[in-house]
């Protein structure tokens, strides 16, 4: 699947800039990293307003490529034993869903592969309550995210910030990345655009939040990309579970809370904090936060990933013409996406 041959990083590179002029998308950061080494390919501005160009080092909003990072530190807590998979999260921090009773059901397993039954997030249409019984099927959700990271602190009897820092950050090296606004962030870092290309205002997180507020870079994304296919710091069991199939997904639909979705084999399935595509045995996330948008795709068959920061609305629009240059292979979560249109 990602096939990332010699010399596929200085073809992708010469194309980096045609891609982000025809989608209309500011700047971007690729990182690619094959057997232990990455290599980087940068382009355009952190901002249209006063440019100055992307680096390996700029800061981009992860989005939801912030699932994994904290998928990573549950995972090392359950390995210390301070939680298990099967631990129903409302035994620890029970009045995150009040009054529901098929939410107490939910376990941690649940919420790392999207089985919850909640919503992405709360709202008029669809308030915070479990839709389905927990584990019956696939719906995305950022919401079990935000309670399993009470739970995780809560368990840990550590700050969440802190926690993330020592299970993830620092034993990696990932020095530029964190899950809320830092004033050594304020130098190098992207701001949001819009469709047309013109600059917003960043969003500077003063709370965490595991389902989105990562701030990071190509560099330290790619060492934690690193570490996931070498399975650092985790039991060999655990670091399997991790990338294995724990969910399928069986409707064309991202949230699937009505029931009334259409069956369909999407070829794709969910793991402990990534989705997986069971077929060719990759591994992947994407994120979206309106203006920053980000994708990750690896194989630990070939020991191969490439990871996708944009600071452009149209972020998403180059990917699959840049994963076809990087050597990878159609993947079905683009179409689930819809991102070849």
């Amino acid at each position: 699947m990602v096939a990332l041959t010699a010399g596929t990083a200085s073809a992708a590179g010469s194309g980096l800039q045609p891609l982000l002029d025809t989608t209309r998308v500011p700047g971007a950061a690729v990182a690619i990293v094959r057997d232990g080494t990455v290599d980087f390919l940068l382009g355009g501005v952190r901002s249209a307003a006063a440019p100055a160009p992307v680096t390996a080092d700029t800061i981009f909003e992860a989005a939801s490529l912030s699932k994994p990072v904290f998928a990573y530190a549950v995972l090392q807590l359950i390995d210390a034993g301070t939680l298990s998979l099967d631990t129903r999260l409302s035994t620890i921090v029970p009045d995150f869903v009040p009054d529901d009773a098929r939410a107490t059901a939910i376990t941690v397993r649940h919420v790392l592969s999207h089985t919850t039954g909640l919503p992405n997030w709360r709202s008029a249409e669809f308030p915070l309550r479990a839709y389905f019984s927990p584990g019956e099927r696939f719906s995305y959700s950022g919401e079990g995210f935000v309670w399993l990271q009470k739970v995780a602190e809560t368990a840990a009897r550590q700050p969440i910030d802190q926690l993330m820092t020592d299970l993830v950050f620092q034993p990696l090296g990932m020095g530029r990345s964190s899950f809320v606004w830092r004033p050594d962030l304020e130098e190098n870092h992207a701001v949001p655009h819009d469709l047309q290309g013109s600059p917003g205002v960043k969003y500077k997180p003063a709370q965490m939040n595991a389902a989105a507020s990562l701030q990071t870079t190509a560099r330290d994304y790619a060492r934690f990309v690193q570490a996931v296919l070498g399975a650092e710091r985790l039991k060999p069991e655990t670091a399997r579970l991790w990338l294995a199939p724990q969910s399928v997904l069986r409707h064309d639909c991202v949230q699937c809370l009505k029931g009334d979705e259409a069956p369909r084999d999407m070829r794709l399935a969910w793991g402990l904090g990534w989705g997986v595509a069971p077929d060719d045995g990759t591994f992947f996330h994407w994120g979206d936060n309106g203006r920053f948008k980000a994708l990750i795709i690896g194989t630990p068959r070939d020991r191969a990933a490439f990871v996708v920061f944009t600071n452009g609305e149209n972020g998403m629009a180059l990917v699959p013409a840049l994963a076809q240059q990087l050597g990878a292979t159609d993947h079905p979560l683009f179409g689930w996406l819809r991102y070849w249109r």
